[in-house]
């Protein structure tokens, strides 16, 4: 069955196709990319396809994406570079100094099961001194390198983490919540280092909060005092935001001062991955 999809697109158009550079996002939940002026760093557009339904395997996605590529002519230019972004939550933290790149299954199967034939990659973290271990979908990559030559990809928590890691410092532990459909990333950070990283699945609003209790809860966070700034797929009147704020008093949302939002009907703390 193929997927109906919904589409947002940015109402500025391309007017200068050279010097450009694509950044994509995919899950099994969705499709986006965002292009932007390699010279200026404006970004010009952005796309995002949301998928009816989760798909069950990534040879589905591949389908998905490779219909996308041959529908969407802003695909299909010219670019200078391609940056690729895996999101799954396939992946666990390691620090440095218990690294080696030669054992990455082990530290997965702690947390996931693996198999023999997966791809494991890690993101070297170089500012906190960690790496970031996943399977990334080794079919949309072999089909992106066909289609492109080569290109930079890295796990979605990583590019999450590193443009957290760019906004001020704070003298207390601020806690980030990016949402996704059925998942949410949680991070803490405190004078620019990582106190906490772990990604949640929920079905219902009691389970998105007690997830987000529950680590206050092993942080010594008190909520009522603690800062909690939501990015991704939340809004104001959502239920999720609703019932958080019901238990945390200092819930808002991450501040993106990206342009290209003056063109766009979305929140500004929305494809924060991609445009922060």
């Amino acid at each position: 069955m193929t997927e109906k999809l919904q589409i947002k697109n940015s109402t500025k158009a391309l007017l200068n196709t050279k010097n450009l550079a694509l950044s994509i996002q995919f899950s099994l939940d969705g499709f986006s990319f965002c292009i932007r002026n390699t010279d200026t760093k404006e970004s010009l557009y952005l796309s995002n396809y949301n998928f009816e339904e989760t798909l069950k395997t990534p040879q589905s996605l591949l389908e998905n994406i490779k219909r996308i590529f041959q529908e969407n002519k802003h695909l299909q230019y010219d670019f200078d570079s391609i940056e690729v972004i895996h999101e799954n939550h396939l992946s666990t933290i390691v620090p440095n100094e218990y690294f080696d790149e030669s054992a990455l299954a082990s530290y997965l199967n702690l947390s996931i099961k693996t198999y023999k034939n997966d791809f494991i990659a890690f993101d070297k973290i170089e500012s906190l001194g960690i790496n970031n271990v996943y399977i990334p979908y080794v079919n949309i990559n072999n089909y992106l390198f066909n289609s492109f030559g080569e290109f930079e990809y890295q796990h979605h928590q990583t590019v999450l983490l590193e443009k957290l890691l760019k906004l001020p410092n704070s003298e207390d532990k601020i806690m980030y919540v990016n949402v996704s459909r059925h998942y949410f990333d949680v991070i803490v950070l405190h004078n620019n280092n990582l106190v906490f990283l772990n990604s949640f699945h929920f079905k219902t609003k009691e389970d998105f909060i007690y997830y987000i209790l529950f680590t206050a809860e092993q942080l010594a966070l008190n909520p009522e005092e603690f800062k909690l700034l939501f990015s991704g797929i939340i809004a104001k009147d959502d239920e999720l935001f609703k019932i958080t704020y019901q238990y945390v008093r200092n819930v808002d949302f991450v501040k993106n001062t990206n342009a290209i939002f003056k063109n766009l009907e979305l929140a500004h703390h929305t494809n924060y991955i991609l445009l922060g």
